[in-house]
């Protein structure tokens, strides 16, 4: 395991077809207060595909995967979030858990 031992970093990859890029960024907007209260999530980011709009990359950081699956999924913040990014669902490409490893590197 890498520097960041102690969570697991979740990534979701959305291929839009049904939505436009302005409304993903909008549900997340408003489903990141519940990430943000939630005390499992330590961050979270949407990146936009440069190249091809379409396409997102949801990176989410959370104490681990059993908090994630466990107790976020299980807690008071879930079912509004999910409310949100529901419509959403069926342009989900992945949706994973991965750790780091020790090839890791920032420029400070």
């Amino acid at each position: 395991m890498g520097e960041a031992d102690n969570y697991s970093v979740e990534y979701v990859r959305y291929r839009l077809k049904r939505h436009k890029s302005i409304d993903l960024v909008q549900a997340y907007e408003a489903a990141s207060e519940h990430l943000r209260a939630a005390p499992e999530c330590l961050g979270y980011e949407l990146s936009e595909c440069e190249e091809e709009q379409e396409i997102f990359i949801l990176r989410i950081l959370w104490s681990s995967t059993q908090a994630h699956v466990e107790r976020f999924r299980k807690g008071p913040e879930f079912p509004p979030f999910l409310a949100i990014v529901l419509p959403f669902i069926e342009e989900v490409e992945e949706m994973r858990h991965y750790e780091t490893t020790e090839v890791i590197w920032r420029r400070t």
